[in-house]
């Protein structure tokens, strides 16, 4: 039986973070949903590493209860920060009755040139929102991508890349800002944009559900300066079908 085929009766477990914002599940769910419109018959549940049920190892536990004996698990993650590399496998290891596949995080994983495919994707995305905004191309001259954040060096590289890639994709300068961690922060991000001749800014949202840090990233640059903001990436089509690129490629 071809590969693809198996994958879609294989149940997709997609597992995000999670929040004590209830506009983040609810924008998780709604990306499933997406998901398995894009391909119909594929069995699509979600799961959270914290703050919201069910967790992954019950949402796990659930699809061999239903009588499968294999699942793939997609990360709704930008980034191979600390819950990528280690809180998903983790848990993973105390599922004991499923074969599980481990799909890579949505973001850029082993440079541009290794992930073209998401790398297009995500800027396909973050365009889509962009023009949702009410920023068609030619309106903006400088752009914030503006990310939760992380200590991970490496991780914070990914963002990079995805904001060199919008930046080359709109014809202006684009740099990445944060709501936590080591990297600067999105007011920083704008104040840079400006030194740098910038006067028109966005900020585009590399969300993919809203919450506490994505509020914090659009308030600090729009304090700042920024004049329009993004929605988070969500249920954007792009998106979905990343997720089940993902998906196949685990499976």
């Amino acid at each position: 039986m071809p590969e693809r085929s198996r994958s879609v009766r294989r149940p997709l477990v997609l597992v995000a973070h999670g929040s004590r914002d209830a506009r983040a599940a609810h924008s998780t769910r709604a990306l499933a949903r997406a998901v398995g419109a894009a391909r119909p018959g594929a069995p699509v549940a979600t799961a959270f590493l914290d703050f919201e049920a069910p967790g992954l190892a019950a949402a796990l536990r659930r699809e061999a209860e239903h009588g499968h004996r294999a699942a793939t698990v997609v990360p709704l993650l930008l980034t191979a920060a600390y819950h990528g590399r280690v809180d998903v496998p983790g848990v993973l290891r105390t599922v004991s009755d499923l074969h599980i596949g481990l799909a890579p995080v949505l973001g850029p994983v082993g440079g541009a040139e290794a992930d073209e495919d998401a790398l297009r994707l995500l800027v396909r995305a973050l365009r889509r929102r962009l023009a949702e905004a009410g920023v068609p191309p030619g309106e903006v001259d400088g752009v914030v991508l503006a990310a939760a954040g992380t200590s991970h060096v490496d991780a914070l590289t990914s963002v990079d890349l995805v904001a060199e890639a919008l930046g080359r994709s709109l014809g202006v300068p684009c740099v990445a800002g944060y709501a936590s961690g080591a990297g600067q922060d999105t007011a920083a991000a704008v104040a840079a944009l400006r030194a740098r001749g910038a006067q028109r800014i966005a900020l585009s949202a590399y969300f993919l559900a809203p919450g506490l840090l994505y509020d914090r990233a659009v308030d600090a640059a729009r304090s700042a300066g920024a004049q329009v903001a993004t929605d988070p990436l969500g249920d954007a089509p792009e998106i979905a079908e990343l997720v089940l690129r993902r998906a196949d490629a685990a499976a």
